[in-house]
């Protein structure tokens, strides 16, 4: 394991942000880190970064302590955006390159290369606040990945860009993981979640509420979602046993069922009744698990 937290807690006063958290991110992976507003997401980035001391507990990085010296090593896009608007790219990006140990040349060629990448060198000698904000976002993400971290930080890295740019922005960290970087990643997206992580942690009021192999997650949750078109009424569902949820749609409807064998039942209550385009049978989405979890959608 690469990232380690054992029993971590943050207290601000008589208020606790972590309560206990313990979490082992595997290495050359991306894990995702969930939860909703004050859940203590930020709060356990700035810990691991060493900007936030520990309360107690402790947080090491590949069997050693993990501090404050130890940023050469670690890259982070906070979710506020933090780039000198007056600046210009090169000045900027070449400025924080050096304080992790780069030297000037080698973080201009890092910087010619990711701003190719983005297909936008010629913001090199734009002054920052003349980029739109997604442009910005591209710039900021340069500057956490520019010194090449061995554990990279995302924190809501595709917040308000468009889809084209969060297309660009997945491949960029997916090569990132591929190349041995480690990620742990926070997002309101569920979608970007599920595509991009193996392992999380859904965090409520400080304390992990679910936590392991998505997988794993998805399995143990134990209800299903089951979609059907068909040309009759089916609204008869919604009092079946083992029925969960009932939403009507367009061409028919959505039910979460408690396990499998609900959907064989379903399936022979429907037959002889009319004609049915579509009986399909899903795993739970990350996004019913946090409802059902956390009590509330995530937004």
């Amino acid at each position: 394991m690469s990232l380690k937290l054992s029993n971590v807690t943050k207290r601000f006063g008589k208020n606790i942000a972590v309560n206990n958290l313990s979490l082992e991110i595997p290495e050359n992976e991306m894990f995702g880190f969930l939860g909703g507003n004050g859940a203590g997401k930020t709060t356990t980035f700035r810990m691991i970064l060493g900007l936030l001391g520990i309360t107690s507990g402790e947080i090491s990085w590949k069997g050693e302590r993990i501090d404050y010296q130890k940023s050469s090593i670690i890259g982070y896009l906070p979710e506020e955006r933090g780039l000198y608007p007056k600046l210009k790219v090169r000045d900027q990006i070449v400025y924080l390159a050096r304080l992790r140990g780069m030297d000037k040349k080698d973080a201009v060629k890092e910087l010619e290369m990711w701003l190719e990448r983005f297909k936008v060198p010629e913001y090199m000698d734009k002054k920052v606040e003349e980029l739109s904000k997604g442009n910005q976002q591209k710039i900021q993400f340069i500057s956490a990945v520019l010194h090449q971290p061995e554990l990279l930080i995302l924190d809501e890295p595709f917040s308000g860009l468009d889809p084209i740019n969060v297309e660009m922005l997945k491949e960029a960290v997916i090569d990132l993981k591929k190349q041995g970087t480690s990620i742990v990643f926070s997002s309101h997206r569920m979608d970007h979640v599920e595509e991009l992580c193996e392992h999380l942690c859904i965090l409520q009021k400080g304390n992990p509420v679910v936590h392991g192999s998505l997988r794993e997650i998805k399995r143990s949750f134990g209800k299903k979602n089951l979609s059907i078109h068909a040309d009759f009424d089916l609204t008869f569902l919604e009092k079946m046993n083992g029925v969960a949820k009932y939403k009507k749609t367009m061409n028919g409807c959505e039910l979460q069922i408690t396990d499998e064998h609900v959907s064989q039942e379903i399936f022979r209550e429907l037959q002889d009744k009319g004609f049915i385009r579509k009986f399909e049978l899903e795993e739970p989405s990350l996004n019913d698990i946090f409802i059902e979890k956390v009590g509330a959608s995530f937004e």
